[in-house]
């Protein structure tokens, strides 16, 4: 099997690290420094997409009809890499891109396809997901926020946690029961709702990952209109399987993890530390780790480009990104501990911080390995 980029392949690449090369400012790494949810980076995007966009680089993979140039999937994917290699200067806008965009164009009506999907692919929107709760975290069944149906209208109640870049959002992609209390997947729907609707708080949770990046929600008898429900009452659970299949395998973190490794190995060769036929293993593991994650996120990429369903292979690419993550961080942390404070080497810091939360967003990994036990090793729910 021939794992190679064609030309077209390779020249498209050049192409995105060239304008990378030209449009990053002296002082990127700073910026990025601060996180994807931070204030300096969300602004950041909201003057770098357009720029991405009006060069055919933000969605060229959409459908022309929204803005983009029906490329294939495999050059999103080559974005995606150069994009996180890079330090992911689209911010939180890498949703839209992924996931949000694609899932309104699937199952979104005329008038929301109209009103959200042009300035995504302008660059100008930032979107929060509203899907974790206090009691409710993987498990979105569990799920309790509700919305009551009220004449042309839904009254929302409940409350969010660990909603990323949710501080800076102008729109979020909401779930909410609308069964009373019945539990389980059936009752659950999808609202799209402005986050300047009145009776919506958001309050910033501190953490070692980032600066704005994670937040509190909490919805007090936030009235939207029924055209803000994306599908019909019960359609969610489809739709947000769609969704995530595509969030999964839509976050290439192995090619900032391979970038990492790479300047630890500099480092330590220039402090004669590399000769070490320790060190020297465990930056062949950790790198093997990193390879693994991409020919496992490469076979979903191929499913989908062949216009297949992606199934437990998102869970499975899922869980051998995050091993990647922690290979990196743990090579450093055991041979270059002194680089992960102070400010002479910020990738590393930004890249461990990163790491911490990688097991969680777009899934926990406890949770993909119990759906990989469930649907790709098929074994009884009790074994799981």
């Amino acid at each position: 099997m021939d794992f190679d980029w064609t030309e077209e392949d390779r020249t498209y690449r050049a192409r995105i690290r060239n304008f990378l090369e030209r449009e990053l400012p002296p002082n990127w790494v700073e910026i990025s420094r601060h996180g994807p949810g931070s204030r300096e980076q969300t602004e950041f995007s909201l003057d770098f997409c357009p720029k991405l966009a009006e060069a055919g680089l933000l969605v060229p993979h959409w459908p022309v009809e929204w803005g983009g140039a029906n490329r294939p999937a495999w050059e999103h994917f080559i974005l995606g890499e150069e994009m996180w290699a890079a330090g992911e200067p689209r911010g939180a806008q890498y949703m839209n891109v992924n996931w949000i965009g694609p899932t309104l164009m699937r199952f979104g009506t005329p008038e929301q396809k109209r009103r959200y999907i042009p300035e995504m692919a302008a660059g100008k929107a930032i979107w929060c997901q509203g899907f974790s709760e206090p009691n409710a975290g993987s498990d979105l069944a569990s799920l309790r926020t509700h919305a009551e149906r009220d004449g042309d209208a839904y009254i929302i109640n409940g409350n969010k946690i660990w909603t990323s870049y949710a501080a800076m959002a102008q729109h979020c992609f909401l779930l909410a029961r609308t069964t009373g209390e019945a539990m389980g997947k059936a009752g659950i729907a999808i609202f799209l709702v402005p986050m300047s609707t009145p009776g919506i708080e958001v309050r910033a949770i501190p953490s070692l990952i980032g600066h704005g990046d994670i937040h509190e929600m909490f919805f007090t008898n936030v009235r939207v209109p029924v055209s803000a429900r994306l599908g019909e009452e019960g359609e969610a659970w489809s739709i947000i399987s769609y969704s995530l299949a595509n969030e999964r395998v839509g976050i290439p973190r192995y090619e900032l993890a391979v970038r990492v490794l790479g300047g630890m190995v500099r480092e330590l060769a220039a402090r004669g530390a590399f000769e070490d036929h320790v060190v020297r293993a465990r930056a062949g593991s950790a790198l093997a780790s990193c390879e693994a994650a991409r020919m496992l996120v490469y076979r979903a990429v191929d499913k989908r480009a062949r216009g297949e369903m992606i199934g437990a292979e998102a869970s499975m690419a899922r869980v051998a990104v995050v091993e990647a993550d922690h290979a990196v961080t743990d090579f450093g942390l055991d041979f270059l501990p002194d680089t992960f404070s102070g400010r002479a080497f910020p990738a590393h810091l930004a890249h461990h911080e990163r790491a911490i939360v990688t097991g969680i967003a777009a899934g926990a990994a406890e949770i993909q390995l119990g759906l990989i036990a469930r649907h790709w090793l098929d074994l009884p729910r009790e074994a799981t």
